[in-house]
């Protein structure tokens, strides 16, 4: 059992007749008892600091301090007076939260000048039933407890969304000889203007040979690498397409050009975006010139754009002198279409909001290009679907977006990086070339119409046919066949060796009646007709029929067809056509339901029930087909965990079973199969919410085996929950942690004036940080700026809109997503408060370690000639190089100083502990010498308290404290601030200015502030008038951070600049 600790007793001088006080000094006026309750001994630890209760330098008043070793300190009462006796508790909180508190019994005590009403990070006192008590530092362990759970949550949610994904089923694809690519020489104009940009021909074997002469005979396509993409990601798209030329024997083929943009990290940095844009429109002219004079030469060219090479080639729209009749197709690959996904700069966001402005403004003028957007799925954590996804125009039929999951032969989600590479959707997109040539012109067909037909055929319903085989309007079923004709109406068919091929027949009429739909599916992937509908027909067999294997879908075993007879009224009999099969298995089933049997409604559990509730359902029928309706799904944040066992009646060889999810408003189907009987686990969720008019559901369809029973179970999964909050606001936690950071640097403020001293970061953010202060002033906003009058007031002021995360109708089932993202922000702050605290403990452990201890800096000033030289030499490197280098230098300038004045306060505590203990043993000493006692401890306490003294100490502690909570700030705009840098020093070789420099005005700013707080003190700010109005801004700032920063994180530094501006000058008025 764990001990408790008692109540530990302190007895300053005793109470003496009020006419005696007046004799001695205030500070010396007789104190009441003072009793100190702690915490349970087992929640005391060894490591962290130490709260000391020590009386003050010269005797007077109670006063706390903590510090890094035990101390007590026992001044030496004047000659007379009764002997103090001083006993020193040292609290070690084994964990933060760890609390005591101290009750001083008697009224008001501070009133006789026995102790103080507050204490150094204690607030006020407190009247209670038992005395006045103050609490120690040390936020409460409720408070540790619930931001470690949420810091926990954060990292659940990262973790699935970037380790908890499908497997890679994508095969690499590999080049059969050596990949060159040959520099096209561009004109000098070009060069100079892009010194940086190249563009090059891919070639391989003896095709690369024949093209150094650049005699170009092809169909010109253009790959665009993304960010921080190489120009040799573009080997895989023309090694297959070589590949696909060669079995034509050179008929048609494709010259593929790829550019070199020198891998600049353009999603981060949006300075270089519209010089990109520009170069590829002097590429594009450059490619066509290479034809001319040639037969069929092209008048257009093909766009491949990977990541934000996809939005440069959108963004060829926007030039003024650019020609839409030069492309014709355009493929982007992973590109964020819809928004940025970390918008750190206002070039990024401008440039964006002009290629979408302007793709809307002139969708009747583009309406002949053709664009395709492939995602990734959910393996693609970079860029999530919904933003790859194409903003909707006026001409929604030259335009489709689709997720590689639903793309037909590819049914896999890939990453970022291998949605380059994957060669099953390479095949799909070299294919698709090949079907969109015109035999005319040999180059890609300018009928729009043609174009969509094509993408449709590869990218969204593959009905296991060339795209070339025209479908006949009556096809003659003619040949020495068997014709066999078949009643029933579920019927299955399975052959090994069939050396001559049958027709079976399946008359109509007495079908209608009983059943409204027919679905046939059989395992030969081929491309052969194998389904017909009778129109013309004898006794015994049919002359003449309809195709419906167009009808058809390409499944991953299997090819299906489902039909609604009432939409074939002519027809008289179904035929299908098995040919003949040499060595192979050929199983055929074919079956007539009502579609109401086979559809079923399960509605999806809860988005708060975290898994314990479930849905379930049994699908008793033995059908080949099963459709289930998720009744209630449709949001982002709802995801689901669905369960298929499958129980079969017989133990006979079996096909696999097939389970999609169709998401009816998107194409964005994924598809699971595996064999009978098993126990398959789907996941569920969304890349894009439904819309709001939209009424239809999402579907799982069970393309099942014939004598087999599904169980499907259904629950929500709490970890892809917190998933999906990650994957669609993970980039704008840093805007709530800095708003938390704000609260608590508002809340250090006012402790400078209720309490005279600040008080520790961690504390502080446990006391401010409160999500209903911040999310009611937003919500209000956004409702008041529904108002006519309130909007035009906010448009005459120039405001921007809101960014804020606020709900809509659209997620009323979890409507606390801004709620949860700001106390995602608080448990993230809060231990990085911690984990930061100690990164300057550790540096400035490790600065004692490698140099001398040095005093304090005896010059106070705040500006010296020295500091103005280094202010200036940093603004010049600012204005010269980059606005990033001069913050980052400036912040690690702070970062220094901060870690040596924690050096020094730490010195002088070791100091002022020697001297202490000289102290106490002098005490000892005195007890038997009682005459030579006073005169040796006032010598010694003296002599402790000579090169600084422990109010001092306290002031030091408070300035370092306030100092560190502004490089927690300062990080933070470092970080966000740090892409431009990388983006400057990737491209010094070419240009020692940045430009443009999203950063230039704000280093100006940051470092005549810094330059400031670094050598101010908490001394200065307390003693100025600016500092009722300072303590006010930290909360406005933090809520327009939540309000204006989400979608434009790059304002965050501007608004994070106004309190430390006011700051600042708390420190010179």
């Amino acid at each position: 059992m764990a001990r408790r600790a008692g109540a530990a007793h302190v007895f300053l001088p005793k109470r003496v007749d009020p006419p005696l006080s007046k004799t001695f000094p205030p500070r010396w006026r007789p104190t009441p008892k003072l009793r100190l309750r702690t915490i349970p001994k087992w929640r005391l630890g060894r490591g962290g600091s130490s709260a000391l209760f020590r009386p003050s330098k010269y005797g007077g008043p109670l006063a706390i301090s903590r510090l890094p070793f035990r101390q007590v300190l026992k001044p030496a009462p004047p000659p007379g007076l009764v002997k103090p006796v001083s006993l020193g508790l040292f609290w070690r909180p084994a964990f933060p939260g760890a609390c005591a508190k101290l009750v001083v019994q008697g009224p008001r005590p501070w009133e006789h000048g026995g102790a103080q009403r507050s204490f150094p990070g204690m607030g006020e006192a407190e009247e209670g039933s038992r005395g006045w008590t103050w609490r120690l530092p040390g936020a409460p362990v409720a408070a540790g407890v619930l931001c470690g759970a949420l810091a926990v949550l954060v990292l659940l949610g990262v973790r699935d969304v970037l380790f908890l994904y499908e497997e890679n089923r994508c095969s690499m694809t590999y080049m059969f000889e050596y990949p060159e690519y040959l520099k096209i020489k561009l004109p000098r104009k070009i060069s100079r203007r892009y010194p940086a940009y190249e563009l090059y021909l891919y070639g391989e074997g003896s095709y690369a040979e024949e093209n150094r002469n650049l005699l170009l005979t092809g169909i010109p396509v253009l790959f665009l690498p993304g960010n921080a993409g190489s120009f040799k990601q573009v080997r895989s798209l023309g090694s297959i397409a070589l590949r696909k030329a060669e079995d034509l024997d050179f008929k048609y083929h494709f010259d593929v050009f790829s550019v070199n943009f020198n891998e600049e990290l353009v999603a981060l940095y949006g300075g270089s975006l519209q010089r990109q844009t520009r170069f590829v429109h002097e590429c594009i002219k450059v490619i066509l010139k290479l034809y001319k004079g040639r037969e069929f030469a092209p008048r257009s060219v093909a766009l491949v754009g990977h990541s934000m090479g996809g939005l440069v080639a959108r963004a060829l729209l926007t030039l003024k002198n650019f020609k839409a009749e030069l492309l014709t197709v355009v493929v982007t690959q992973a590109t964020p279409h819809m928004a940025p996904v970390m918008p750190l700069d206002q070039y990024l966001t401008d440039f964006y909001t002009a290629v979408n402005h302007n793709w809307i403004l002139k969708a009747q003028e583009i309406r002949n290009l053709t664009t395709l957007s492939v995602a990734g799925g959910f393996r693609d954590y970079q860029v999530r679907s919904g933003l790859a996804f194409l903003p909707r125009s006026n001409q929604p039929n030259c335009a489709l977006s689709v997720v590689s999951s639903g793309v037909p032969r590819v049914w896999a989600s890939t990453d970022h990086l291998s949605i380059v590479w994957c060669k099953e959707l390479i095949l799909a997109t070299v294919r698709a070339f090949f079907d969109l040539i015109d035999e005319n012109t040999k180059q890609i067909t300018e009928d729009p119409h043609k174009r969509m037909l094509v993408l449709n055929h590869h990218f969204l319903r593959h009905p296991a046919k060339f795209l070339g085989e025209q479908p006949e309007p009556l096809s003659e079923l003619t040949g020495a066949l068997t014709w066999v004709q078949i009643k029933a109406s579920k019927w299955s068919y399975t052959v090994y060796n069939e050396s001559d091929g049958k027709y079976f027949t399946f008359p109509l009429s007495s079908h209608r009646k009983s059943y409204s739909h027919v679905h046939c599916q059989n395992n030969i992937l081929d491309t052969h007709s194998w389904m017909f509908g009778c129109i013309n027909s004898t006794s015994s067999m049919c002359l003449q029929g309809v195709d419906l294997t167009w009808k058809a879908e390409l499944l991953p075993t299997v090819k299906v067809v489902t039909l609604k007879l009432q939409d074939y009224p002519s027809l008289t009999h179904l035929v299908l056509h098995v040919p003949a099969v040499n060595g192979n298995k050929f199983t055929l089933d074919c079956e007539f339901f009502n579609e109401a049997s086979r559809t079923v409604q399960l509605p999806v559990t809860h988005l708060l029930s975290f898994g314990f509730s479930s849905s379930k359902i049994i699908l008793n029928s033995t059908g080949l087909i099963h459709n289930i309706q998720l009744q209630h799904f449709g949001q982002i944040y709802q995801a689901f965990k669905i369960y298929v066992e499958s129980h079969c009646q017989s133990f006979k060889e079996r096909r696999s079973s097939v389970y999609r999810l169709h998401i009816p408003w998107s194409h964005e189907d994924s598809l699971t199969w595996s064999q009978v009987p098993s126990s398959t686990e789907i996941s569920a969720k969304l890349h894009i919410a439904q819309p709001e008019n939209d009424t239809t559901v999402p579907v799982l369809n069970i393309y099942s085996s014939s004598d087999c029973i599904y169980e499907v179970t259904l629950k929500t999964s709490f970890l892809q929950v917190l998933g999906q909050v990650i994957r669609f606001h993970g980039g704008i936690i840093p805007v709530y942690i800095i708003s938390n950071i704000l609260l608590a640097y508002g809340r250090q403020l006012k402790s400078l004036i209720s309490t005279g001293q600040c008080s520790d970061f961690v504390p502080a953010l446990t006391k401010a940080a409160r999500p209903y202060k911040v999310e009611p002033v937003v919500n209000i906003i956004k409702f008041l700026l529904g108002l006519n009058w309130f909007k035009g007031i906010w448009d005459i002021l120039l405001l921007p809109e809101l960014d804020a995360v606020t709900p809509n109708n659209q997620d009323k089932s979890f409507p606390f997503v801004s709620l949860i993202l700001f106390m995602f922000g608080t448990g993230i702050a809060y231990w990085g408060g911690i984990l930061f605290n100690s990164s300057i403990r550790l540096s400035s452990s490790l600065w004692l370690a490698v140099t001398r201890p040095s005093d304090l800096p005896p010059d106070n000033r705040l500006l010296t000639p020295r500091r103005l030289c280094v202010a200036a030499s940093i603004v010049l490197l600012s204005w010269t190089t980059c606005g990033a280098l001069a913050i980052l230098i400036t912040y690690s300038h702070y970062v220094f100083k901060v870690i040596k004045l924690h050096s020094n306060v730490r010195t002088e505590l070791s100091v002022l502990n020697m001297s202490s203990k000289n102290s106490e043993q002098i005490s000892d000493d005195s007890k038997k010498e009682c005459g030579k006692s006073c005169e040796s401890v006032d010598s010694i306490a003296e002599a402790a308290t000579s090169s600084i003294g422990p109010s001092a100490i306290d002031r030091m502690v408070d300035s370092l404290r306030m100092h560190v909570t502004v490089i927690n700030l300062l990080t933070w705009i470092v970080l966000l601030t740090c892409p431009s840098l990388i983006y400057w020093l990737k491209n010094l070789r070419y240009h020692i200015t940045l430009d443009p420099d999203p950063y230039r005005f704000l280093a100006l700013i940051l470092i005549a502030i810094l330059e400031i707080l670094m050598n101010s003190n908490t001394t200065k700010v307390k003693s100025s008038k600016l500092l009722k109005i300072a303590v006010h801004l930290p909360f406005p700032s933090s809520v327009a951070v939540v309000a204006f920063t989400p979608m434009h994180l790059y304002r965050i530094p501007y608004f994070v600049i106004i309190p430390l501006f006011l700051h600042a000058s708390c420190s010179i008025v």
